[in-house]
């Protein structure tokens, strides 16, 4: 994965909740693993801003529930730090689904995302309303 212009805290660990942004048919999800997370023995894998995660569907679309999918992060409540000295929050933690390459599975995007998911993932950027 490309790096991000931001040192990005680690704040969703595994079971963690978040909304989903885009209108693939799923409302909630729950992270499960985070693709390329490199930890110590017994320690539990932690996400942040513009990680990609595998995600299993709590509520949504019937044909969608229980099925394991893949998201990028691109909102996280906690605070970071980017590059410039500015400090950035957003209101919940959401994600995008999207495939093996990073191709989001909606045609569009609610809500507004992190400038630094943009860098590492265009293809998402491109569909977003706004971004921050």
């Amino acid at each position: 994965m490309k790096a991000i212009g931001a040192s990005s805290v680690k704040s969703l660990p595994q079971k963690a909740r978040c909304v989903c942004a885009d209108n693939s048919g799923a409302k909630e999800v729950e992270i499960i693993s985070v693709i390329g997370f490199k930890g110590k023995k017994r320690m539990n894998p932690k996400a942040g801003i513009a990680d990609m995660v595998n995600v299993v569907v709590k509520k949504g679309k019937p044909e969608m529930r229980k099925k394991v999918e893949r998201a990028v992060i691109v909102r996280v409540k906690k605070e970071y730090k980017r590059a410039d000295g500015t400090r950035i929050a957003f209101e919940d933690n959401a994600v995008v689904l999207v495939d093996d390459k990073g191709i989001p599975k909606g045609s569009e995007i609610k809500g507004v995302i992190a400038k630094e998911v943009g860098e590492r993932w265009p293809k998402v950027a491109g569909l977003a309303q706004q971004i921050a």
